[in-house]
């Protein structure tokens, strides 16, 4: 059976690592140009290719963005950046633009994959974009389940990829001038300043300064604000359907919540294939999700072309119920310590969770915190501070910890 290809962001090479370590099969970023997330910190030249050989050496790919919508200017330097990622050995590009498919096409050969903001929604555009050389489109997030089954179907010649998990967009596969109207900032030219995300209310011109919530909740009123996409739930449906690539969206989210979004996607994909006839859904994985900063979870369009299928979020902050607050650099056997990396403060006496890649986290309470000099500390508190600790259960480098935010 070939198997489904679990796709995940990388705004910098720690995430790319990251990503790989906990079980993605693929990883998309952007270099310093022509792609659609300014925010992200992106790749540099050198980071890109110990990136690529990093996955390249675990078997695993890497596609880079070129989906911005590009105007005449913005093509300087195109041909030397391909060829720059034909000589580290990307496996593929992914464009929204067809001057850009173009113009990729004619200066290498790299693999072309149609972005979602091309706005792919039915076969015949997918046929056309396969007829030029693409070998996989990315369908626009507006399609059902039963809509993205039928292009799969008909079109079977090119690889479907679909976004499952991730901060969904009000605007039409993600074309959108509201950030340009409000800020300036170029959406489509990868600096969105998320004006879907503020607060609104109406005001009637002759009323100025009367403001009337088109919702009335306790916080104002959100028409544009948008719930995460969440398909997590429904991991047998979506390889049923003859997709080729599940994407997770995130390129400006942390390397921890990389690491929990992943391992819960990797974990319900394994069960899936060692036993599909078998397969149960296990709830355990999208708690796991919950633990990282997020908006109330949507389908989206998965099953519903209503035109609030991506569910209205009444909040513009993320829900947080744990911190990341360390990372594991090394255990000892012998003395049952690990030596931990502080990412948030950590106090002795602390209840935590560890995980890691492809096992269940457990719960730990740190006792006899050590400095580096074996002094015993309360606390750890200095950026990215390394200490010691005696923990119940065998742990790996790079397992993580988390730790419940006490409410107030």
């Amino acid at each position: 059976m070939n198997k489904i290809e679990l796709l995940a962001p990388a705004g910098d090479l720690e995430k790319l690592i990251t990503a790989i370590d906990y079980g993605a099969d693929a990883v998309y970023l952007g270099g310093e140009a022509f792609g659609l997330r300014k925010a992200s910190k992106n790749f540099p030249k050198a980071d890109m290719k110990k990136g690529v050989e990093y996955a390249h050496a675990r078997g695993k790919k890497v596609h880079v963005t070129l989906n911005i919508i590009p105007h005449d200017g913005d093509f300087e330097g195109l041909e030397d950046y391909l060829a720059f990622l034909e000589e580290i050995g990307v496996d593929a590009v992914i464009v929204a633009d067809p001057g850009m498919f173009q113009r990729v096409k004619a200066a290498c050969a790299i693999p072309i994959h149609m972005s979602t903001q091309g706005s792919l929604t039915n076969s015949d555009t997918v046929r056309f974009w396969k007829d030029l050389g693409a070998e996989r489109v990315v369908l626009a997030r507006e399609l059902t389940l039963e809509e993205i089954k039928t292009i799969a179907n008909n079109v079977s010649e090119v690889e479907i990829e679909t976004f499952v998990h991730g901060a969904m967009c009000m605007s039409y596969s993600g074309r959108c001038l509201l950030s340009n109207y409000m800020t300036g900032r170029d959406a489509n030219q990868g600096d969105c300043a998320q004006p879907c995300r503020y607060k609104y209310h109406l005001v009637e011109e002759n009323r100025p300064g009367e403001y009337f919530p088109i919702e009335s909740t306790e916080e104002g009123s959100f028409i544009l604000n948008s719930k995460d996409l969440s398909m997590i739930e429904h991991i047998d449906a979506l390889i049923e359907a003859n997709i080729r690539s599940l994407k997770i969206e995130g390129r400006v989210k942390s390397a921890y919540y990389l690491a929990t979004v992943i391992r819960s996607y990797r974990m319900a994909i394994d069960a899936y294939y060692a036993d599909p006839e078998g397969y149960q859904y296990d709830p355990a994985w999208e708690e796991e999700i919950k633990k990282v900063s997020h908006r109330d979870f949507t389908t989206g369009f998965y099953y519903s072309e209503a035109k609030d299928a991506r569910g209205i979020s009444e909040q513009t902050t993320y829900i947080r119920n744990y911190d990341f607050v360390g990372v594991v650099l090394h255990y000892d056997p012998k003395t049952g310590r690990a030596l931990i990396e502080q990412r948030n403060r950590i106090f002795d006496g602390d209840e935590v969770e560890i995980f890691g890649p492809g096992k269940p986290h457990f719960v730990q309470i740190f006792t006899d915190m050590r400095d580096l000099d074996g002094e015993k500390i309360e606390i750890a508190n200095r950026a990215r501070q390394h200490f010691s600790v005696a923990v119940d259960r065998p742990v790996a480098p790079k397992d993580m910890i988390r730790k419940r935010v006490k409410e107030v």
